[in-house]
């Protein structure tokens, strides 16, 4: 006798976790204050990205800082070099160490940096301006 398993179940569930950790993720932005730059690129340092973040408004409008310390910040945002012109950012929640933001870009057309600090602050601001 062949014995059927419905995958209706175990769907639900991946749905559930998947929504569950999107939800952990914005909860996670929303209360970030301390930000930790960690770059792993020759060509696109640590300062520099930091620059770019403390010069947009909304970085200071959001009461974020920029902390030296990796063990006292809520989210660690690393830069890496992924392709020829390609870089990868990841931001990670340290108390949860789940992924809340990440993104790809291209070091054509403007400085990585700038866009990291950029596209890292609109993902911040979308998960703020999400319901309580």
């Amino acid at each position: 006798m062949t014995r059927r398993v419905s995958l209706i179940p175990i769907c639900l569930l991946l749905l559930a976790a998947s929504a569950q950790a999107q939800s952990e993720a914005v909860v996670a932005l929303k209360s970030a204050k301390s930000i930790y730059v960690k770059s792993s690129s020759l060509l696109v340092g640590r300062s520099v990205i930091e620059e770019k973040l403390q010069k947009r408004s909304e970085f200071s409008q959001m009461g974020l800082v920029l902390t030296r310390s990796e063990r006292d910040a809520d989210i660690i945002l690393e830069v890496h070099h992924d392709r020829l012109t390609k870089y990868v950012y990841t931001a990670i929640d340290s108390k949860r160490n789940i992924v809340v933001a990440s993104g790809k870009l291209s070091s054509l057309g403007g400085t990585v940096a700038g866009k990291v600090a950029k596209r890292f602050m609109k993902q911040v601001m979308q998960a703020r301006a999400t319901g309580p």
